[in-house]
């Protein structure tokens, strides 16, 4: 088995791109611009949105531009991606939210008063939600992602080119449903970078409720696939 460190690059890059300039949006507009928080959902889910659109025009071609362990796991349960390159993906996306947070740190330090956009239960609008509220939220949000995934990107018969706009637009729209519940993560190493740097600056609540951002994307994640690959899809088409 052959391990593809190209298309790891790609997937660390693009997954750097989003953890740098998305999280960097939100510092922006809440702590730089004091905008209001209507305009901020605007512009961080528009930003999300884009960036991710973005990646997954630069990079498709290189590695699938999965930049989401939520994305990578049902591709590997759906053969199409094999054990250790999925494995691999992973490790690099976890690599480039890292890099991607510490370099927000570095660039916008004051992004610290809103730990670097970290996502946690009501982080944006003081709000508290519970667990089990946000854990829905989240697993609802990334089952929409990786459907309109498979439905875009895996399946042959979508058209071709409107992948990355499709898919980033769904992101920008989990934004703006879930952003003030849950922070509309939708992507475990989206919030795994921010709570690691979040952690090493001694800020508190780094990892409140992180089990949430690993454990529902993926469930939703899964869930997605299975269902578009043996309800959406005829036998003909998954062979």
């Amino acid at each position: 088995m052959s391990i593809n460190i190209r298309a790891g690059l790609a997937e660390m890059i693009a997954a750097f791109a989003l953890v740098l300039f998305g999280p960097m949006s939100a510092t922006s507009a809440l702590v730089i611009m004091g905008a209001d928080w209507g305009t901020s959902i605007i512009i961080i889910g528009l930003t999300h949105g884009l960036v991710v659109a973005l990646m997954i025009y630069a990079i498709g071609n290189v590695s699938g531009a999965h930049i989401n362990p939520a994305v990578t796991i049902p591709m590997i349960i759906n053969k199409k991606i094999d054990l250790g390159n999925g494995i691999s993906y992973i490790i690099f996306q976890i690599l480039g939210a890292i890099i991607g947070a510490a370099t927000h740190a570095i660039v916008l330090p004051m992004g610290s008063e809103i730990k670097y956009a970290l996502n946690t239960p009501g982080q944006f609008n003081g709000v508290t939600f519970n667990d089990g509220t946000v854990f829905g939220m989240e697993m609802l949000l990334t089952f929409l992602l990786v459907f309109v995934i498979f439905g875009t990107a895996v399946n042959k018969k979508s058209p071709s080119g409107w992948a990355g706009f499709a898919i980033g637009m769904t992101v920008a729209i989990g934004h703006f449903i879930g952003l003030s519940v849950s922070g509309a993560s939708m992507n475990p190493v989206r919030t795994f970078g921010p709570a690691v740097i979040s952690s090493l600056q001694g800020l508190d609540g780094a990892f409140q409720s992180h089990y949430i951002y690993w454990i529902a994307p993926i469930l939703g994640g899964i869930l997605a696939s299975l269902v578009y690959h043996y309800i959406m899809m005829s036998k003909k088409d998954r062979e």
